[in-house]
């Protein structure tokens, strides 16, 4: 056999291993269980190839870094992985360091812990780190997972700052760059428990071609790239779709409250798990055609970016 025949078989398993790894998302709203039956965790640990499994740990969110790193690894001890590296990064140049690279290289599971999703971007958006994470997801089908900050940073659009008011309030929101593991979305989290509804319309109501993702805590929304969703925990995850709405939101001013006509709110109590059509996932309920664009939106295999 020839060089060049290995070659072209080499390529050829790399690009089966490719389209057999989707690759999984899992989105938690914070607060998740870490003592006693930790199912989100657990199903992390599951997607991420079970308990012999590499998991890396990213603190950047927190300023109480050794903290939050000590919550996790007596989770993750506590499940029974023995491979787990705290990954903290106090800075771009850390992110950007090849030791903190190779980490994130052979993971099989990486984990964003909770803290300040602006503080995590600034760090780690658009350095070496961040494309390694998008290559471990989309290339080696990798499991990444993030809870509250680590959460909100997963989608393109970044919910940054913004008061949760009793009524939907134009500019009491701004959103910033965020990872882009999702696009067309913005996430937000701790949603019922603090009662960001009207928050997620303000966003939606200046940014129609959003859909708002809405989770609450100890619920995770696990994205199956190419297949479809489920929602594990306790609470629920709210879909609000303003695309089709009519808004007076460009006329009126800063602060005053928009009229929002023919939104549609979804919402899928845990439990709830859906597949694209076609996708060989006979466990899961095919999708409602209400559901059927988003679920291709989020599920999508976009190319590396």
């Amino acid at each position: 056999m020839t060089a060049q025949d290995k070659n072209v078989i080499a390529q050829a398993e790399q690009a089966e291993r490719v389209a057999r790894s989707h690759g999984h998302l899992v989105i938690i709203g914070g607060g998740e269980d870490k003592q006693h039956d930790m199912a989100i965790l657990k199903r992390f640990v599951e997607l991420s190839g079970g308990t012999s499994a590499k998991i890396v740990v990213i603190t950047a969110a927190s300023s109480v870094a050794e903290h939050m790193w000590d919550t996790y690894e007596r989770a993750f001890g506590d499940l029974g992985v023995s491979n787990h590296t705290h990954l903290h990064l106090r800075s771009r140049h850390d992110a950007n360091d090849e030791m903190h690279i190779r980490d994130v290289v052979d993971a099989d599971g990486i984990f964003m812990t909770g803290g300040d999703q602006k503080r995590l971007l600034a760090i780690i958006g658009g350095t070496a780190l961040d494309a390694e994470m998008h290559a471990a997801l989309k290339l080696r089908g990798a499991c990444i997972g993030g809870t509250s900050a680590g959460a909100s940073a997963m989608s393109g659009h970044m919910l940054a700052q913004g008061r949760a008011e009793l009524h939907p309030e134009k500019g009491s929101v701004s959103l910033g760059a965020g990872l882009g593991f999702l696009h067309k979305v913005v996430i937000d989290q701790h949603f019922s428990e603090r009662q960001r509804l009207s928050r997620l319309l303000s966003v939606v109501a200046q940014n129609p071609y959003l859909q708002g993702i809405g989770i609450d805590e100890d619920t995770a929304l696990v994205v199956e790239r190419g297949v479809g969703i489920e929602v594990v925990g306790q609470g629920a995850v709210t879909i609000v779709d303003g695309r089709t709405m009519s808004t007076n939101v460009a006329d009126i001013a800063n602060h005053e409250t928009p009229e929002l006509i023919d939104v549609r709110l979804h919402l899928l109590p845990a439990g709830s798990q859906y597949a694209l059509p076609g996708s060989g996932d006979d466990d899961a309920r095919r999708i409602p055609p209400p559901l059927l664009e988003f679920l291709e939106n989020i599920t999508k295999r976009n190319p590396i970016s």
